[in-house]
This record gives C-alpha cells, structure tokens and sequence, in this order.
C-alpha cells in the first residue's frame, strides 16, 4: 500500500510543480544540444521522473507523504526532483559507441514529448536574462545545478552539497560546484514552458522535392533522348546554405601550400585520408553540421558557436579508425569533427581563430580506450611522446602514417589518478620558422585537456614576450605543473605557460623552494585561468616529483600576463624543524611585501626588518620581495606588496 500511495505522490508533485522540474532540466542540460533539443529534453525528463516499473516495486520505494504540498517538503516532490537532476546530469556525461568512439558523444534519453516540422524554444527575454543563460552556458553542468538548486530551489548550501551527492557527484566534486556557482550572478532565467514555434526542415523539404523533380525529369529524359544540362554550372539559384552542405564543393587544399603562406595556419591544410573522395561521407557529414538529427551528439568548446558554415567549408581528412568514420573540417574560425558508428553519430566544435604554426600543429582525430590519436600539420616533420613529469627522460617517438596520423598514444585526460602526464612533442620544419613557427631545435609541447584541440605547453615570464617552448629549465618547473593541468581543462583552453617568479631559500635549512605562476589562455580570449604554486625542495613530506602546493587562483583575470605580469604569493610552511612560518615572495617588479592580520610584518630594502623580514636597511634588492615571519599553525594572513611605480598588489582572487 506505502508504495502505491508513493506513486501517486510522485505523481501528484510532478502534475503540480512541472514547470519547476522542467526548468530545472532544462538549466542542467548541456547547452550545446540547442534551445530546441534541450526543451524537449527537459519536459521528456520530468515526464519520466516517476520511479522505474510500476509492478513488483518495492514498498517504500518513494518516501510515504509528510509534508503540505510546498515542494521543500513534499517528498514526492524531492523525489522526483532528484530524478530529474540525476537525468540532466547523465546527458552531459561523455559515452562511447561500442566502446571504442571518440569517448566524447553525449546521448540524451530518447524522450517524449518529440516535434516533427518545428522548432520550439523560449522566447529571448531582456539583457539580464542574455548575460544570466551566456554565464551559465560558460559554467559546468555541475556548477548550473548548483545554482540552480541555491537560487531557483532556494536550498541551503548544505542540502545542495548533500543533493549533488546523492545523483552521483563526489563529495569535492559538489563542494567545487556549490563555490563555482557562488561567483555566478543573480538573475532570470528562461521559461522551458513558454515557448516559441518556427518551421524546421525547410531546406531539407525543398531538397527532397526538387529531389524528386530531378528524378522524374531525368527518367523523361532517357525516353525522349533529351540531354539535361545546366550552363550555370550547378551552382545558380541555389542558397549558401545548400552550397555549404555539397560536398563537390569542399575547399581542398594543396599539399605544398603551406610553404609559400604567408600565415600557417589550419588553412593551408591539404586534404587527407583514405576517404576523401568518398562523396556518401562527406554529404552525411555536411548534412549532419547543418542540421543534427536526434541521434547526433553535440559538443562544442565554451564560446563555440554550433550553426552551419556560412560557405564551403575546407576539408582536412576523411577516413576511418578503429571502425569509426571520420571527417575533419575547418571553416575559417572553427574545426568540425564529424564521427560515425553504426547509427550513432557526433560533431565536436573548437575555436581555431588566430591559431599560428604551433596552434594549428595538431588537433585530437580519434579517442581510443585510455589513447588519442593526432592528426599532424604537414609542417611537422617528427613526433615523440615525453612523459612530463620526467623531465629527464627522453622522448620516445611517435609512428605517423601517410597521412599525418599518428599511432595511439596514451592521453592524460580523464584519468582519476595522475601517476604521469604523456606529453606529444612536434618538431616543425625550418621553412615554417617564417610562419610563426619560433626558430630553434625545441619541439612544440602539446597536451591533451579532453577536447579538439591540444593546449600548448610554454615557458618563459609574461614581460619578456610570448613563453617559448620548453627549455632544459622549464622541464624542471612544468615536471611538478604537469598533474595541475586538469584544473583547467574543458575551457578551450590554447595554451598554458609557467614561469619561476622567485626562488627563496627557506629557513632553518629548508633548502630553496620556487615560486610558479601558470596562466592558461583561451581560444576566445575570455575565461583565462591563473594560479601561483609553492613548489617547496623535496625532503621530509615533500616527495621528490610531487606536484606544487597552489597558493592562489583566479579566473577571467590579465594576473601573470603580459597586460599584468606581477605577482604575489605566499604560504603557510612549516620546516623540517616543525616551526611553521609564513612565507611570501613577489616577481622582479615588487619592492616590498607587508603581512597583516593574526601575522605583521614587512619587508623591503628601506624598510629594515619590520617585525621578523629577513633583511634590513642597505639589504639586497631581492630581499625586497622575499618575506619569511614565524608564525603558528592555522592563522590567518592577508598580504600585499608595493610595486616600483608606488601601486600595490595582491595575491590572486
């Protein structure tokens, strides 16, 4: 009896908060479904909410009723929420055709309500409600739950960690969503229940008509012995949309273009593979960028745009890998992958705008099981794999095919565990030193993050120009950066480049620790990362090789760049002597550096030793940015330094 009356409070909160269950559906889903597909999802998730098997469930299965009706106490509603989110959540997860695609093909459950000629979506509200869904559109799945649950469900933050919880998140991975969801703004959100209607399929219509007008024109023509012809060329009266999706107008490129460019880039890319003539491919694959179906799955970098090309589109590769099909394209600004298996298809979307010699060396072609496969530009005359948490292992090299794809090699992204960070090493041709290519006998580093395109790894301070790649030294400092990477990874991110800001002997024979700012860039130029590194000598509870301690972090900031290359950082250390002491350091342009709080203290070459700074008066102009106060376990300290120009500076935010 409990569990018929659970069905039917499941039932009653679903038929009386609907439009809440949907919105918050629709909140979570990936934005790269489309307004059209994520509206259908959302209502298709809180329609099937209810518990699974209605015969042979047993009692108890949703909670008996207690509450008023109000849903922050109806269990029936609670239930089906958690549903619902568990649902959204599981469409934004990654999947594998047959277990061997390219790892990255999200699936939507296949859900009533379906629409056939429409397209339905919210109707656009004003400025606020545009910056409130492209902040969340930027955000991750877990991150727009969590808002969601704190501004929409007006849960506490406890209830919400405790919820995200039980659909599957880790207890870090739900405290991470809860704080990233604390910087997003207040604001409304669209309405998944009131929605708009226009055609769809109109192009396709008009295709299968004159489809079919064309045949019966050519039967005509073989009984009467007409010949068609058509002196424009086929292409007259015909709209770019059309034109964009015929795969006889591919833009092919020229295998020795790229040697008399001015620019390299992804387009002077010739044509590769063994399908590239293979027309039926082609046109499934143009078809499907222009209008995916429900049964293609549909990724895109943060700031990606995910419509059809405005022209012909330049073709990179055709062929298959591991039985999957495979077509890279390339349309000015952004790279396509389209992937089959079976019935299942994907499209991957990546920024490339303003990409150079080493940005465009490489995009991710295929993913295996734990592996990834690159495609090569045809600047690249050699290949290898370096583990980068083993500076002074050599590279071993990489098999490449014909057509510039390369052997399977084992990729970094999605492991749990970082035991080690294989690292693909390119070697560019001289000829391409012109094109961007940066002169010298160091290989491009390229790292896979989990999307199309690779992140370039570099080294160098943001005042002396762009980091470079990485050196003897460099190897040293990225060797304990390299397990850090996963923080920054599904931000289309382009490159990555650490320096050493400071190195700072510690005291009571604590040896000389460095400080390391990395800054990651995006394709888009938004959504920049930074953070600052500890990484303290090994000995004692440091292992050699471990990664650095993080000390700070910002996002969306210029800190550590070439608009804003001074930084702070600071620690709380304790010594091979269990004292602890509050360390601070500052790049070349700090001259003096001030603790306030449970910890005073300051330092700088005027200002003699100001409490417990190493240094007085006359001292060295290092010490001015060098601080070390003792201190004890647990307190708490703000710190600021002075810059040349008299202005001050804090630790990333």
């Amino acid at each position: 009896m409990a569990a018929a009356v659970g069905v039917e409070q499941a039932e009653a909160a679903i038929a009386e908060h609907y439009p809440r269950l949907v919105r918050l559906g629709y909140l979570v889903l990936p934005p790269a479904l489309g307004r059209h597909r994520r509206v259908l999802t959302a209502h298709g998730l809180a329609q099937r909410a209810l518990p699974p098997g209605r015969r042979g469930r047993r009692a108890g299965s949703v909670p008996v009723q207690r509450g008023a009706g109000r849903p922050a106490t109806d269990p029936g509603y609670v239930y089906v929420r958690q549903r619902v989110l568990r649902g959204a959540l599981a469409a934004g997860r990654p999947v594998r055709i047959t277990g061997r695609g390219p790892g990255r093909l999200r699936k939507p459950p296949p859900l009533l309500p379906q629409v056939w000629g429409l397209r339905v979506f919210p109707p656009s509200g004003g400025s606020d409600e545009l910056t409130m869904e492209r902040a969340l559109s930027a955000a991750s799945a877990q991150t727009r739950a969590a808002w969601a649950l704190i501004h929409l469900e007006e849960m506490p933050e406890p209830a919400v960690r405790e919820l995200l919880a039980a659909v599957g998140l880790t207890e870090s991975e739900a405290r991470a969503a809860v704080q990233a969801a604390q910087r997003l703004p207040a604001g409304s959100v669209p309405d998944p229940c009131s929605l708009r209607a226009r055609p769809a399929d109109l192009l396709r219509r008009r295709q299968f008509t004159r489809g079919g007008l064309v045949a019966g024109a050519v039967a005509l023509a073989l009984v009467t012995g007409m010949a068609l012809a058509r002196p424009d060329g086929g292409g007259a009266g015909r709209s770019a949309v059309e034109l964009a999706a015929d795969p006889a107008l591919l833009t092919r490129g020229e295998p020795a273009a790229w040697r008399d460019a001015a620019r390299l880039d992804f387009s002077v890319w010739p044509a590769r593979g063994p399908a590239v003539k293979d027309t039926e491919l082609l046109g499934r694959a143009l078809d499907t960028w222009a209008e995916p179906g429900g049964n293609v799955q549909v990724s895109a970098t943060p700031g990606t745009h995910t419509g059809p090309p405005a022209g012909s589109p330049q073709l990179l590769y055709a062929g298959e890998q591991e039985g999957v099909s495979l077509v890279m394209l390339h349309d000015g600004h952004r790279l396509v992958r389209y992937a089959e298996a079976g019935d299942a298809a994907a499209l991957d979307f990546a920024r490339t705008d303003g990409a150079d010699a080493a940005g465009a060396a490489a995009v991710v072609l295929h993913r295996g099981e734990g592996t990834v496969q690159y495609l090569l530009a045809p600047w690249v005359t050699a290949a290898g794999v370096r583990d980068l948490t083993a500076p002074d292992a050599a590279a071993e090299p990489l098999e490449t095919d014909e057509d510039g794809v390369t052997a399977p090699l084992a990729t970094p992204a999605g492991r749990p565990e970082c035991t080690d960070f294989p690292v693909l090493e390119l070697l560019p041709d001289p000829a391409a030193h012109g094109g961007g290519a940066p002169a010298g006998e160091l290989p491009f580093v390229l790292a896979d993050l989990g999307e199309l395109t690779p992140a370039l790894l570099t080294f160098g301070a943001p005042h002396t120009g762009p980091g470079q790649p990485l050196p003897e030294d460099g190897r040293e400092v990225w060797a304990r950066t390299a397990c850090l990477l996963p923080s920054v990874a599904g931000g289309g991110v382009r490159t990555v480049n650490s320096w050493e800001f400071a190195r700072q002997p510690l005291p009571q024979g604590g040896g000389t620790a460095s400080w390391v700012c990395t800054r990651a860039e995006t394709w888009r130029g938004a959504g920049s990362r930074a953070m600052t590194q500890f990484q303290a000598p090994p000995g004692g509870e440091v292992a050699a090789g471990s990664p650095g301690a993080v000390t700070a972090s910002a996002e969306s900031t210029a800190a550590c760049g070439p608009r804003a290359p001074e930084v702070l950082g600071g620690v709380l250390w304790r010594s091979p002597e269990s004292t602890w002491f509050v360390l601070a350091a500052g790049s070349e342009g700090v001259t003096a550096i001030r603790a306030e709080g449970e910890v005073t203290g300051e330092t700088g070459p005027a200002r003699g030793d100001g409490g417990g700074g190493e240094g007085g008066a006359g001292q060295a102009p290092e010490a001015g940015r060098m601080l070390v106060l003792p201190a004890r376990e647990g307190v708490s300290v703000e710190l600021t330094a002075e810059l040349a120009d008299g202005s001050t500076l804090g630790v990333l935010t």
